[in-house]
């Protein structure tokens, strides 16, 4: 008869010990697999930073081609319009898309602003000559009221405001001409023009060149430098972003429903006349100079300078429907003296 076993917690000399695992020799390393990742790591590096040029190379990837690395990553979410952008998008979409008023005596509406009387009275009188019913005047006088020499001025000044360089009320000056242009319904093109400003043309040419196009004609470039983004201030986000952010000359050719455009924007408008003056955070914003070029995001090449340590050089052709054809249809800051020399000159005016 087998005795019992007997256990006893507590006592070490009772304790049965249990026999041990059985000893195994170590397991061999699979190198080969190790190689195999790290090879295809190497590689994967290698052809993100020397990306394949030929066409075969980049078969390896996709049989669409040569991709960037930056398009195998999700999509970035597109920023959420705010509820007055929308508002303004919807209404400019609208615009834009609506028919266009036709009219059987297409007419350019020529908007002076000026301080006062034009000196330039006399050649523009000249200009207009044989061509009416294809024009029509507009004077903003900021400072006094004009004394005008010819026919074509008289009565044809608006009621006017004080307008400040570099300040929003020059703006405002654009757009009040704007409104009063408008009103015309067979205005079909929109000049803006300063009281030193002359044509380089005859009538017809300039006529033409803007009649039969479907474009606005709006200086428009990006300035890097301290006289372009560096007027930019973040309080215009998220509406105006630095990145659409252009620089330009105030002075422009407007198709009618773009000169509508402009006339029911509030959005933009108010984030220039809020965030956009002379000496605001220490920055000399000028609200001409930038409104209109961000808003529309808007010689045979136009050139322009940038006004960073680059100083680069930016230009590129201007086409009038695919065409390419002189920019400037109008010169500006001419002195009165040199009145009569371009009258003579006037007289020879044609196109280029």
């Amino acid at each position: 008869m087998k005795a019992e076993k007997v256990w006893r917690l507590g006592s070490m000399g009772d304790m049965q010990i249990l026999p041990g695992s059985r000893h195994r020799p170590p397991m061999k390393k699979p190198m080969w697999i190790i190689v195999l990742v790290l090879f295809v790591c190497v590689f994967l590096i290698c052809a993100y930073i020397y990306p394949p040029q030929s066409s075969s190379a980049c078969y390896v990837f996709s049989s669409k081609g040569c991709k960037g690395f930056v398009d195998w990553l999700p999509p970035m979410p597109a920023r959420e319009y705010t509820d007055e952008e929308i508002a303004s998008r919807v209404v400019i979409k609208d615009i834009l898309n609506s028919p266009a008023i036709v009219s059987k005596n297409s007419k350019v509406a020529f908007m002076f602003l000026s301080p006062g009387s034009l000196p330039f009275e006399r050649l523009w009188d000249k200009f207009f000559q044989g061509h009416e019913g294809k024009f029509s005047v507009y004077v903003h006088a900021s400072k006094t009221k004009p004394v005008h020499v010819s026919r074509y001025f008289v009565n044809r000044d608006i009621r006017s405001d004080q307008v400040i360089w570099g300040k929003i009320s020059m703006v405002d000056a654009e757009r009040r001409l704007l409104a009063n242009a408008l009103q015309d319904t067979d205005n079909q093109q929109f000049v803006l023009l300063s009281d030193s400003c002359v044509p380089l043309y005859d009538f017809d040419y300039i006529y033409n060149y803007l009649m039969y196009t479907n474009i606005s004609f709006v200086d428009c470039f990006k300035d890097p430098g301290p006289h372009g983004n560096g007027r930019y201030s973040d309080r215009m986000l998220p509406e105006v972003e630095v990145k659409d952010f252009r620089k330009g000359a105030q002075w422009f050719a407007m198709k009618r429903q773009h000169a509508i455009i402009v006339m029911a924007d509030n959005l933009y408008y108010s984030k220039f006349r809020s965030y956009c003056q002379p000496g605001l955070e220490g920055k000399n914003c000028i609200a001409d100079e930038h409104y209109l070029p961000t808003f529309f995001q808007s010689i045979d090449v136009s050139v322009h300078v940038t006004s960073d340590e680059k100083k680069e050089v930016q230009s590129w052709p201007c086409l009038w429907n695919g065409i390419q054809k002189p920019c400037y249809l109008f010169a500006r800051k001419f002195t009165p003296e040199t009145m009569d020399s371009l009258l003579r000159l006037l007289a020879n005016y044609s196109g280029p």
